[in-house]
């Protein structure tokens, strides 16, 4: 059975802290719908399915999977570098290194980078709550 963000986790937090819930919602939206319209060297990019899939994989590799997303887009997306990336710092952040940093996306900008680092913190915060809210609806149940 799926637990999300939308369907479970925001009204749970909500109800244990009024507007809590809202708050973490803004940010979660503002990081995840936050962009120039660029990739690299190309300007009016629609970045929302590159942003989807990032999203995705942090949930991924914390087990949790969405029926209705296609995992391939993951593949089709990410290069191996930034996957390895990107599970570095949600995993292990204390294994993070310059070198890993500088091995993905070598073209890119330093803020579209750090667009990467706001993307999958926030995910990674989100995916931790799930974990955490779901238990409070087990136990309350």
């Amino acid at each position: 059975q799926d637990y999300t963000w939308e369907d479970h986790g925001y009204s749970l937090i909500n109800r244990l802290y009024p507007d809590v819930g809202q708050l973490l919602d803004e940010k979660f939206q503002v990081v995840y719908n936050l962009t120039y319209n660029t990739i690299a060297m190309h300007c009016g990019v629609d970045t929302s399915v590159l942003r989807r899939a990032i999203w995705n994989y942090v949930h991924c590799v914390f087990g949790i999977r969405y029926d209705d997303y296609d995992y391939g887009e993951v593949n089709q997306l990410l290069e191996r570098n930034l996957k390895i990336y990107i599970k570095t710092v949600a995993c292990y952040p204390e294994k993070t290194t310059k070198q890993i940093y500088t091995q993905f996306w070598r073209h890119f900008k330093h803020s579209e980078k750090v667009h990467i680092n706001l993307l999958l913190l926030e995910a990674r915060m989100q995916a931790a709550l799930l974990y955490a809210l779901r238990a409070v609806t087990r136990y309350m149940t």
